[in-house]
């Protein structure tokens, strides 16, 4: 376990966690707001836990977690750090299936792991990016405080993004 909430407990993925990283990366809001990722087979889950959460844990000491509820142990989405080569600080990440969405989980999941930025990894600086039409995510990176800076192309994108900073010590 890496941190915990009223509801929720973020934990680092395994390869245990490949049906739940195939049905999250194949919903239509995923899909939509972040991108199809080629995950189409559980062993295409697999490689996308070993090469993006478990290769940043090894390489950062951080990445995106699995977040359950910590009644059932059920996984609803996840949440973390990234560290990506084109930005010029970490920034938070979420995502959640569609049908845990609008309970809370998200904020309550993402306000844990800025906590945790700050207080266990001591990172001064965050970021993150967004689709300019997810609304829900850009409510929660407001509600957390985040503003938006600039739009902003990712590598092999088309279109931009939008790129959301903590203003004040984190910004």
């Amino acid at each position: 376990m890496i941190l915990s909430t009223a509801r929720l407990t973020l934990r680092p993925f395994s390869p245990a966690d490949a049906p739940f990283i195939l049905e999250l990366l194949n919903q239509p809001s995923w899909i939509t707001n972040i991108g199809d990722r080629n995950v189409h087979l559980l062993e295409d889950a697999v490689g996308y836990i070993e090469n993006g959460p478990m290769a940043s844990y090894a390489r950062h000491g951080f990445g995106l977690w699995c977040v359950e509820r910590t009644a059932d142990r059920t996984p609803v989405g996840m949440c973390g750090i990234l560290k990506r080569d084109y930005l010029d600080s970490p920034d938070i990440g979420f995502a959640f299936l569609e049908r845990f969405q609008g309970q809370g989980y998200g904020m309550e999941a993402a306000a844990a792991t800025l906590a945790y930025a700050r207080a266990t990894l001591h990172l001064d600086r965050m970021a993150a990016v967004v689709s300019p039409d997810n609304t829900g995510s850009i409510r929660i990176l407001q509600r957390l405080g985040m503003r938006y800076t600039e739009p902003i192309l990712m590598p092999g994108d088309a279109e931009p993004i939008a790129l959301y900073r903590l203003p004040g010590t984190l910004g």
